[in-house]
């Protein structure tokens, strides 16, 4: 059965997007195939797996039908990796959503589309709060939150787990993790500390702040692929071990 990982953060600059590549590299290196659709239409997953969108704007018709996503699809240079780029017209998926009858479970409707071909979807989403949010939040099985150990992430990551009570979505699809950890800032250790005896869902894999994640803009692709033995590439590695058989709970 297909499953649906949305990347979501309200804060920007945690390592959202770097998750969504290396997540979906090893979900594809497993032998999971996957498709990954760029939300953000600032393209950064796009760009780092070196894939171009068509340059013809197309944002209105993505929650039009599951035909009209299909021909969006393109090939990334691993097996079992496809990829949907983000386009700059996505800019207005807000404003689209709020003309669309039942908008808020319209994108998990065109995600069972792909149920025959795909065994999971991975969403690299905007920064925000909105109507695609929503419908982010009602098709996502996990949706998984970078968190970087600091106050002001801290108070973020609490406004989206009340924005999941208020409006009803199952606080359990929230998978928090550290991103960004700097071990010897007492900071970092003292707010992971405080956040993991609040939070019990919290995952045991942290990121590091590496300049090999940094570096990804420059090779635009996977940590995997230039820096094999480096700890940010374990991590990424032990994050999507630790994230597979949760999916197959979800």
């Amino acid at each position: 059965m297909m499953k649906v990982i949305s990347c979501y953060s309200m804060k920007g600059g945690v390592g959202k997007t770097a998750t969504s590549v290396n997540i979906a590299y090893w979900a594809a290196k497993s032998g999971v195939k996957t498709l990954l659709i760029d939300l953000d239409p600032q393209g950064a997953s796009s760009f780092y797996f070196r894939v171009k969108p068509t340059k013809k704007e197309w944002g209105k018709k993505f929650f039009n039908a599951y035909s009209a996503l299909v021909k969006q699809i393109r090939a990334s240079d691993f097996e079992h990796l496809d990829i949907i780029p983000a386009h700059l017209s996505f800019r207005n998926f807000d404003t689209l959503l709020s003309t669309v009858n039942r908008r808020k479970n319209r994108l998990s409707k065109i995600l069972k589309g792909f149920n025959k071909e795909y065994n999971l979807i991975i969403l690299d989403c905007p920064p925000t709060i909105s109507n695609l949010s929503e419908a982010v939040f009602i098709a996502s099985d996990i949706v998984l939150v970078p968190v970087i150990p600091t106050t002001l992430s801290e108070r973020t990551f609490e406004q989206l787990n009340t924005f999941f009570k208020e409006n009803d979505f199952p606080s359990k699809r929230l998978l928090p993790f550290f991103s960004m950890v700097q071990a010897q800032k007492a900071l970092h250790k003292k707010t992971m500390e405080s956040m993991r005896s609040r939070y019990k869902t919290f995952l045991e894999t942290d990121i590091p702040f590496s300049i090999d994640i940094e570096s990804m803009g420059e090779h635009r692709a996977p940590v995997d692929t230039y820096a094999k033995s480096r700890p940010a590439n374990r991590a990424y590695h032990s994050l999507w071990d630790e994230v597979a058989p949760l999916l197959r709970d979800a």
